[in-house]
Formats: structure tokens, sequence, C-alpha cells
């Protein structure tokens, strides 16, 4: 599924170019593969590359690379993938992306990317078969993010509920690592109309490459029916918890927890992001006692310090724990 011709050692950068309708679809295999047209000096070939591989691709770079701020165009888990306003958008996206990454030498450079582009040698692609997101790999002896599913885990037990699905206390089979695996049902969230607070949660876990007292994302893939998060394993328990039992919480403790939220708040306001669900529940303490802020739901992107919300959203039966963490239960009530 891919052609190419061998190439000479060039010292001039490359020219990518992804044209218009010269894409691949099967419909019967849920896929569209994209023609990348590849230029470099006199030499010039093409391969296929299917939206997944450009996702890993994008992964890999980005860990490498954080401060060039590379984007790609986000996963669809709604609606139709063929869909030809869609995939003119994602082409679109996709052009801009490869085309930013061999414009910079360091990148174009980097062995995934000269592979990606068959900049070095010939390669043989499998014609894989399987959905770019529920692919699986038989030979890979390395676990391999793009390629998982459901039976690579072993689910223990659930550790939270919420209105679209369960949270599960997962083991990794690959490696036996404990992870946290979100578990949202798509019928729900069709139903419900809420497949924007889904990718907003989706968006934001991605952009937090890592901090502290955020909740980090490993990564996220699909089923027909589900949608599955593989997140960090907070093991201390809710905020909610601890102050049912302790009922009060002494001066400096609330504190130390006001002072780790306002950094967690305050990273996500300098991406432009607002959270406005903040509430005991949404708190956890890691074992060492700090703060985790999790739930990404109801955040809101690309908000500046000058604009505004309108939206009427939060929990209503939590509106007065804001103040309340140091004074005690019998505040509780209006």
């Amino acid at each position: 599924n891919a052609q190419a011709f061998k190439m000479e050692e060039q010292p001039s950068l490359p020219n990518v170019s992804i044209p218009c309708h010269n894409e691949q679809r099967d419909k019967k295999k849920r896929y569209t593969v994209y023609k990348v047209m590849v230029n470099v000096g006199q030499q010039e070939w093409f391969v296929f590359r299917r939206y997944a591989e450009f996702d890993k691709l994008y992964n890999t770079l980005r860990k490498q690379f954080p401060s060039m701020n590379l984007k790609i165009p986000a996963k669809r888990i709604f609606g139709d993938n063929f869909d030809p306003e869609f995939i003119k958008q994602r082409r679109a996206g996709l052009h801009e992306f490869i085309k930013r990454i061999v414009s910079h030498p360091q990148l174009c450079n980097q062995p995934d990317v000269r592979t990606f582009l068959m900049m070095d040698k010939m390669q043989n692609f499998s014609d894989a078969s399987e959905d770019e997101d529920d692919k699986v790999s038989n030979t890979s002896t390395s676990y391999d993010r793009s390629n998982a599913k459901p039976t690579d885990f072993d689910f223990l037990k659930v550790i939270g509920k919420g209105s679209f699905g369960k949270v599960f206390l997962a083991k990794r089979r690959h490696d036996e690592k404990y992870y946290a695996v979100k578990v949202l049902q798509k019928k729900v969230i069709l139903n419900r109309k809420e497949q924007k607070h889904i990718m907003a949660e989706r968006n934001v876990l991605l952009k937090n490459v890592k901090h502290p007292f955020l909740v980090g994302l490993h990564y996220s893939f699909q089923t027909k029916d589900k949608l599955y998060f593989v997140l960090d394993f907070v093991n201390g328990g809710e905020l909610f918890f601890h102050l049912q039992k302790e009922r009060t919480f002494p001066e400096p403790r609330a504190k130390f927890y006001i002072a780790e939220m306002a950094s967690a708040l305050g990273y996500l306001h300098s991406l432009n992001i607002v959270y406005r669900d903040l509430k005991p529940e949404n708190i956890l303490l890691d074992h060492e006692g700090h703060i985790i802020l999790t739930d990404f739901g109801l955040c809101k992107e690309g908000i500046s310090q000058t604009d505004t919300t309108n939206t009427f959203c939060g929990t209503p039966e939590h509106e007065t724990w804001y103040t309340c963490t140091v004074c005690g239960p019998e505040y509780f009530q209006r």
C-alpha cells in the first residue's frame, strides 16, 4: 500500500504535500488512507499513511519537542468518518502538520519522521484491516499504545461512577502496571448530547503533558460502543472522603491544599482553559498527600483573561463547599 523510489542522500530539506482527493477509503474496514507526496531534490515519491500513523508520530514528537507546540486534527469519535467535509478538514490539518515538521531541520532528521516519509529506504507496509482505534498487534514485543484494546487490561474493581460510565482500577497485562481507566458509554453520551463535553475533557487531558497536581492521561482508545481514557491511578482517595472523616481541616492543611489547587488552576489558565467544576469529589489525594485535580468534562477552552462565559453549570449539592474546608460541616447548609 505504499510506493516509493529510493532516494540518494540529499542535503536539502524535503518538500511534502497531501494532495486533495487522493486519499483512499475503505468503508468496510472503516479507515481513510492519505497520500503524502515527498520531494527531495530530483527525487520524488509518495507514501500512503492512515490517520492513526499521523497520530502516533504526533505523540512521539510532542514529547520530544514540547516547545514546538505541534498540532494535529483531533481523533473523531462521533459521527461519520467518511463525511467529505470532515475528510477535507482533516486532510488540511495533516498537511499543515507534516509541512511544519519538514521545515524544521531537527524534526526532519528525527528517525521516526524519516521512517514515516520513507526517506532512507523502501519499506513494505501490511494491509492492516483493523479499525484505526481497535488495531491488534501480534508481532510487537513492546507495548504499542496505538494498538490499545480493552483486553490489554484486567479490570479489578469500580473506583468511581459518573453520568456516562465508570472508572475502574485496572492492571495492564503487558507490564502489570496499575491505571485508572475511565470507560464511557457512547450511546449515553449521544442521547444526552454531551459530545462537546467529552471531547473537551479529552482535549484538556492531551494538553496536560505533565503537571504534578493534574491527573495525567496516558492514552485513549475506543471500541464500537465505548470510550476508554487510561489515566494515572491516584490511590489516596477523594478530598470529600477525608473531609467527611475528619470533619474539619486545620488551617495549615487547608492552605496547603488551596496552594496546590491554585497551582493547578493557574496552569490551566495559562493554557486559556477554565475548569468550572471544582468540588471535593474532583480533588484526589496521592500517596504523599498532594492534591490531584481530575474530571475535565466541564472545562472550557480558548478563554483568555478578557473573555467571559455564560453557561450555567456546576454541581448544586456542593455550591457552598468552596468556603467551608476550614469551617466544618455546620457551614455546609445555606
